[in-house]
């Protein structure tokens, strides 16, 4: 197959190439090289067998050129952190919701009759909080805690009904949304407008909803990076892992590589068409918990730093339920969490990364996360 994969020299675009050009694909990589994280330099892990082409997904000419002779569509491109896009509204939108349409346009228009499935990163984080379970009344999808809540330090979420504290359970796809950021946002506009112009014109497409992705090549120098990265990048410098509230929130970590086993599931299953899945670990593991086996791992003895503070618009709880996507295509993630975490660490503290840290750890500094 000839294969587009947009976003394709980021962290999990470029993982992907790999296993598609190991599997015998032409592989094409649409890239702008975002400054913020790639410093606009080609990475050196790019595949060299993969056709590189550096622009922009909300730049109509060269997308065009590249989709005329495409089969398969990986969307992976994306402006990344929520807390960035609330503030970068205009330039989220823009990448995410308006590239995406961009993409669709072309393909609805143009290049229909050859595109034989697309793959659309979705994500979590539309989900906001997670599902949970209230012993009086059932299953319960709470809205954010409010704030007047989290300033008296009473982090738990409490059942709107009966006041009691909920239990979190995992979250099925069939969990309303609650998008609480622009990001998330945005990636509702991408699952949504994806499946409804595939459906419509009979183009195979699914969503992929990513939880919280993490492995080697991820950016170490983006300060609205994964929070396992941003503890790593503090370790090393000699600073305690902050973790805000009590540290007993929990989330979701997922391999990159299970992420693109997955992509490559959905892409080879026909009884994947036109569905939204979670792609999670679907093991829960408290904010603390990680930055402890984070801190083992590197052997430091550090001490974590628990803040007892919050930020706004954070979730409490939020983990993966993949009975679906296990149930449906027989995928399950293969990586374990210390694995997966000990093949980060190495990452980042080998030789050919060195200088990659340093220039990642001035970057932080200016951005007052180290």
């Amino acid at each position: 197959m000839k294969v587009l994969v947009t976003g394709g020299a980021g962290f999990i675009g470029s993982f992907l190439t790999d296993e598609l050009i190991r599997k015998g694909h032409r592989v094409t990589v649409f890239d702008n090289l975002e400054p913020q994280i790639h410093h606009g330099k080609k990475p050196s892990y790019l595949n060299p067998k993969a056709r590189f082409v550096k622009a922009d997904i909300t730049d109509p000419q060269p997308l065009d050129v590249v989709l005329r002779d495409i089969d398969i569509i990986f969307h992976e491109a994306a402006m990344i952190g929520v807390g960035q896009s609330m503030y970068q509204i205009g330039k989220y939108t823009k990448v995410n919701t308006y590239g995406t349409a961009l993409l669709l346009d072309l393909v609805v228009n143009k290049h229909r009759n050859h595109i034989k499935k697309i793959i659309v990163a979705a994500s979590m984080s539309e989900y906001g909080e997670g599902l949970y379970r209230c012993e009086k009344c059932g299953n319960i999808k709470p809205l954010l805690r409010k704030e007047s809540q989290l300033e008296k330090q009473q982090w738990e979420v409490s059942c709107p009904n009966c006041n009691l504290i909920l239990r979190p359970k995992p979250t099925p796809e069939t969990t309303p949304l609650e998008c609480n950021s622009i990001y998330a946002l945005n990636k509702r506009d991408q699952e949504d407008m994806s499946l409804t112009i595939g459906k419509t014109y009979k183009i195979p497409t699914v969503a992929l909803r990513y939880f919280n992705v993490y492995g080697p090549r991820q950016s170490l120098s983006n300060p609205y990076t994964g929070v396992a990265a941003i503890f790593i990048s503090r370790i090393k410098a000699g600073k305690s892992p902050v973790v805000f509230e009590d540290g007993k929130q929990s989330r979701d970590f997922i391999s990159v590589h299970d992420i693109v086993s997955a992509n490559i599931s959905v892409m080879a299953d026909k009884r994947a068409d036109y569905q939204t899945f979670n792609v999670g670990s679907g093991k829960k593991i408290t904010i603390t918990a990680l930055a402890d086996l984070i801190l083992k791992t590197m052997k430091s003895k550090i001490p974590i730093r628990i803040e007892n503070r919050f930020r706004k618009g954070d979730i409490r709880h939020c983990f993966a339920n993949i009975k679906k996507i296990t149930k449906t295509l027989g995928w399950s993630p293969k990586t374990s969490r210390e694995q997966g975490m000990k093949e980060l660490i190495d990452w980042s503290i080998n030789a050919d990364s060195k200088d990659f840290f340093d220039e990642a750890r001035q970057i932080l500094q200016q951005k007052g996360v180290l």
